[in-house]
């Protein structure tokens, strides 16, 4: 009966909006047979943790397509974004982690580099990784996927089968919270999964430990409010831009409900969305040095993200123009300080380390926005 409801009636359920979909999730579970302990943990999990974790693998187990984003968002980034991380050698996300993998590769020596990707979901970005350095020449390494989700590490291994890739992809069920490496490696990655994460201070030891003498730790991530709310001064200039849209662009595809007031919504009620997004820059500081780093974006997420960017035209010429002066209010704040990008794409090292690149003015330290 449940392989039945997985194959028919769980797709039509990721339709639900949020407040129908989350108690349909803890149903599901709540009768699920009991999965095995990923590896690495050791010791009881509190029922607050259990719960989330539950929530979390709900979420995710039919996922297909993690990081999907509206044609708008891509407009954005190719107009705005893809410029200014072109000048440090790459133009998205997979070419990022291509380029510090490969060069970390290289710095492994003959031997055969050793990586892994935390939180790594339906391996999709690692498959594509792996075959773009494969279609290099540069096959002599292995790159482990550990995700607490089974059914999308299973995804992975079909998908790194298919892309030719199975020799460099090993996946390992466990919870990053948790992770005990039990080797070195040459570089650690983190995909969009560190704002997963409740256990900061713990992972980030974790992966100092296991990083070789001239390892990186390669991430793309979130650092914005908790939750992925808005801090109460871009909140304050978001509602300016949203006070001229009309209800048709207020509709929030997500949740299914008209936002007339934009309501500063805190996604991690359920699982682990945006848990400490805030804690991560200052963590990261306090453990590594940077080799790159690049903060971007504030307010303009909300107008191009999952909820509201699906009501915008990318082919619109005044849709357009809407994002770019969004984003030009966006820029002019954040280099002046009154805003602090909510990402960042950064290479870390193992303390020391002193070659630093960043965009203009726009420093770790710089960018850190503190609660008080």
């Amino acid at each position: 009966m449940r392989t039945f409801l997985r194959k028919h009636a769980v797709p039509l359920g990721h339709k639900l909006p949020l407040f129908l979909r989350a108690p349909l999730q803890r149903l599901w579970r709540s009768t699920a047979p009991e999965r095995p302990r990923p590896s690495g943990q050791d010791g009881p999990l509190t029922p607050e943790y259990a719960a989330r974790v539950a929530a979390e693998t709900a979420i995710f187990d039919e996922q297909t397509i993690v990081h999907d984003l509206p044609p708008i968002y891509h407009y954005w980034s190719n107009t705005h974004l893809r410029p200014q991380v072109e000048t440090f050698g790459f133009s998205n996300p997979d070419e990022f982690y291509a380029l510090y993998l490969g060069q970390s590769l290289a710095d492994a020596g003959p031997r055969r580099a050793r990586f892994v990707s935390l939180g790594c979901g339906n391996c999709d970005t690692e498959v594509r990784v792996a075959r773009m350095l494969a279609d290099r020449a540069i096959t002599q390494f292995t790159l482990e996927c550990v995700d607490i989700n089974a059914t999308m590490l299973e995804r992975g291994r079909v998908l790194a089968a298919e892309a030719g890739v199975a020799s460099q992809i090993v996946t390992v069920q466990g919870d990053f919270n948790r992770w005990q490496p039990r080797q070195q490696y040459d570089a650690i990655m983190a995909n969009q999964s560190l704002h997963h994460v409740v256990e900061l201070e713990h992972l980030f030891s974790a992966v100092a430990s296991a990083l070789a003498p001239h390892g990186r730790f390669i991430t793309s991530d979130i650092i914005g409010r908790n939750g992925h709310m808005l801090w109460p001064e871009a909140a304050s200039i978001l509602r300016e831009y949203w006070s001229e849209l009309p209800d048709s662009y207020r509709y929030n595809v997500q949740l299914l409900r008209l936002e007339r007031t934009f309501e500063n919504w805190d996604c991690s009620n359920e699982g682990f969305e945006g848990i400490r997004a805030q804690d991560i820059l200052p963590l990261l500081l306090d453990r590594f040095d940077f080799e790159l780093f690049v903060g971007f974006a504030n307010i303009i997420d909300s107008f191009i993200g999952r909820s509201f960017g699906p009501n915008f035209d990318a082919d619109s010429p005044s849709d357009r123009a809407f994002i770019d002066r969004v984003h030009a209010r966006d820029q002019e704040e954040i280099l002046a300080g009154r805003l602090k990008p909510t990402h960042m794409t950064a290479v870390m090292h193992n303390k020391p380390f002193a070659d630093r690149r960043c965009w203009q003015h726009l420093t770790p330290e710089f960018c850190v926005r503190r609660p008080d």
